[in-house]
């Protein structure tokens, strides 16, 4: 057995015991790094959530073309910058949302692994935080249709986006619905497109007049999310106004799948977009260009995903 076969988790609670504690010495380190930037001030939505709900389930179709992968890199695991050709496909322009979701299980049966292998990673809110192991929980009772974990249910949040997915999950409503999920160049690339000014990478979270343009974390992590951004925790999709492409939700909410591995031979995958915990004195990955990792068969309350699909063919 070599080291690195020694050193591999066997069991499903080995894994998630390894990735709870890889999270929390990352979460860490970052705290203690960010620690310098304070949120700044933020203004509510204009007007409600912005998306159409005759826009639900829809795509908007992405040029082909080139950019610049991984700009402005301010993590070890983001960059070095280069240049990247992308080919033309179509994006959902929301995140899969639990109604979806719902609609996949109902016609197909499927179960979950959250379901199948007991529970997924919740995030607590704590106003006494011990280190970060005091802000996770491996809850037994957090799935789709619990995401709050025990008690807790869709009522109210059936236009959330879905989380406690795993990528296996993901890949398997996407083989239902017709579509795939992303690669982590189609996502970059369509979030890149996306932004109001490409010279701020920032600029997916707030306009120039502080107004905000995603979900994210607006209070002091992770002691409280005052909801300046109009929300606290996950939002419905759509409540922000979309980027140039019409997608919305590209930063902030839920972190989304991808089908890129993090690494050569890596277990983990690529997720993409940053989600509510991210804050100025966190991690700020609120950037087209930041990413960060899950292993495929595991879950969480920030991790959801979206479809893409290849161009429709005229005829």
């Amino acid at each position: 057995m070599t080291r690195r076969e020694h050193s591999m988790p066997h069991t499903q609670e080995e894994r998630r015991a390894k990735w709870l504690m890889a999270a929390c010495i990352s979460a860490f380190a970052m705290a203690v790094a960010a620690v310098a930037f304070w949120p700044r001030a933020y203004n509510l939505p204009a007007s409600g959530c912005a998306l159409d709900r005759r826009s639900l389930g829809s795509f908007v179709d992405i040029p082909g073309g080139g950019f610049t992968m991984g700009a402005d890199p301010r993590y070890a695991e983001e960059g070095p910058p280069r240049r990247v050709f992308v080919s033309p496909f179509r994006l959902q322009v929301h995140e899969v949302t639990n109604s979806q979701f719902a609609a996949f299980v109902a016609a197909t049966g499927y179960v979950t692994e959250a379901e199948r292998n007991g529970g997924s990673a919740r995030f607590v809110p704590t106003s006494n935080p011990d280190g970060p192991r005091s802000w996770w929980r491996l809850d037994p009772e957090a799935t789709w249709r619990s995401p709050d974990g025990a008690g807790s249910g869709l009522d109210g949040r059936t236009l959330h986006p879905v989380v406690h997915v795993s990528l296996n999950d993901a890949r398997a409503y996407a083989e239902w619905a017709g579509g795939r999920l992303p690669t982590e160049v189609e996502w970059e690339y369509a979030a890149s497109l996306g932004l109001f000014d490409p010279e701020d990478p920032e600029s997916g979270v707030r306009d120039r007049a502080g107004e905000a343009r995603a979900n994210t974390w607006t209070g002091f992590f992770p002691v409280a999310d005052d909801g300046a951004d109009g929300f606290s925790g996950r939002a419905p999709v759509g409540c922000f106004d979309p980027g140039l492409t019409g997608a919305y939700d590209m930063i902030g909410n839920v972190w989304e799948w991808t089908e890129t591995a993090f690494g050569r031979g890596s277990p983990r995958y690529t997720i993409k977009g940053g989600s509510f915990l991210c804050s100025a004195n966190y991690c700020r990955r609120y950037r087209v260009a930041a990413r960060d990792s899950m292993e495929l068969d595991f879950s969480s309350s920030h991790v959801g995903f979206r479809l893409v699909s290849d161009p429709r063919v005229v005829r």
